[in-house]
């Protein structure tokens, strides 16, 4: 019954900022991240069951204005998992690990950011991926930011784009959700 209710004034509370906010940036085919955020339901619920799990992932640099800075081709692993209502990526190879801002979800497609900042860099990826079964397409763009050491000025932005495609190889069913 909680759940429940949780639902019905979560949706309450989504049509009262869709008729009463002109600036959400909601249209009738897509929800975004602020407007979730308003309303206090996060986007994650709506990722499908099948997108988490282990994926073999495999990337191809489709354009770059710095092709000394990024890799023409990539073999990953990425473990997708939720708890709660956040959605994480690692790898376990690297042992990295990124906690993800989903911004878009609408049936199989999903959008999501993740940042990582070391010393004067802030790398930011930009991924969205079609979900078909057990395996996924997609696009990942990166922007790289080089900032000043004194003052934090961005000094330098250099930017990628990779197609993706990834096959699961462990993790829950994509016949659920």
């Amino acid at each position: 019954m909680k759940i429940l209710n949780k639902k019905i004034l979560s949706l309450i509370i989504i049509t009262f900022v869709l008729i009463f906010v002109n600036e959400t940036g909601v249209n009738g085919n897509m929800v975004y991240a602020d407007t979730t955020l308003k309303t206090g339901i996060s986007l994650v619920e709506n990722v499908p069951s099948g997108l988490f799990g282990t994926w073999r992932v495999a990337a191809v640099l489709s354009k770059t204005d710095s092709p000394e800075v990024f890799r023409s081709k990539s073999a990953d692993l990425w473990n997708l998992s939720r708890q709660n209502n956040v959605m994480n990526l690692s790898n376990p190879f690297t042992g990295a690990s990124a906690d993800l801002s989903v911004e878009f979800v609408k049936n199989n497609v999903i959008r999501f950011t993740k940042e990582g900042v070391s010393d004067d860099k802030k790398l930011t990826d930009m991924v969205e991926l079609k979900l078909n079964g057990d395996k996924f397409t997609g696009v990942n763009r990166l922007t790289l930011k080089t900032m000043s050491s004194s003052g934090g000025q961005v000094v330098k932005v250099q930017s990628a784009e990779y197609a993706l495609v990834g096959e699961k190889i462990s993790g829950m069913s994509v016949l659920e959700k």
